[in-house]
């Protein structure tokens, strides 16, 4: 049987991973406080990226959200090396803003490889969640896979991004409240956000004639194949 086309998945695939690089290259150091809660600024693209895969596990399935997944991990990869070579580039005569440059972009080793082991961990665990649960559920009640999915796999996330990109660097006391408060509010916002999953879902789902259950899915994370 040929595969199947579909008219926006590629659209998808795309906003995922414009989000996704939002993520690291604006918010994933700086730690902000509002109304006295300490948080991360990447939260308020995370949770996006993770709406995306949900979209994209409850309409093409867990295997297509994959790809997605290893296209963002691809992309991140690309942007961490580019900004380390941009870095390393010598300043021309004249030019005063290497300093602040470095200040804003140089992410340290150890932030690049926590922001890619989380994402990799995170996101697929979070599409397995979201797949295995539509088929145990019947596809009924959305709203109980796209939270739960978001419960494991911002946990997975949250868990292994900040102990290994600033363990011994922040304090104890900061890390783990920086982790639980970005953890929440990951949540949260995924529940308060929602109704418009359903929105999104329900169009894709019309537009393209699909509604996938990963029934016999090859759940293993390193093959493409779908």
């Amino acid at each position: 049987m040929p595969a199947k086309n579909y008219r926006y998945y590629e659209f998808v695939m795309a906003a995922f991973v414009c989000v996704l690089l939002c993520s690291n290259l604006i918010g994933a150091s700086k730690v902000a406080s509002v109304g006295g809660l300490t948080f991360g600024a990447g939260v308020l693209f995370f949770p996006i990226s993770y709406i995306f895969g949900d979209v994209l596990t409850e309409v093409y399935g867990y295997a297509r959200a994959r790809r997605v997944v290893w296209a963002g991990f691809g992309a991140m990869v690309f942007a961490s090396f580019m900004s380390w070579v941009v870095l390393a580039l010598p300043p021309a005569e004249g030019w005063p803003h290497q300093a602040a440059f470095e200040a804003v972009f140089a992410a340290t080793p150890r932030i690049v490889v926590g922001s890619l082991v989380a994402f990799f961990c995170g996101e697929l665990c979070n599409s397995l969640v979201l797949a295995k649960m539509k088929v145990a559920t019947k596809g009924k009640h959305l709203w109980l896979r796209t939270i739960g999915s978001t419960i494991v796999g911002e946990g997975v996330d949250s868990l292994l991004f900040y102990p290994i990109a600033f363990y011994g660097l922040w304090s104890n006391e900061l890390l783990i409240k920086v982790l639980v408060s970005n953890y929440c509010i990951k949540v949260l916002w995924e529940a308060a956000i929602t109704p418009f999953t359903y929105l999104v879902v329900n169009a894709l789902k019309k537009a393209e004639g699909e509604d996938f259950f990963d029934t016999q899915t090859d759940f293993n994370p390193f093959t493409l194949k779908t």
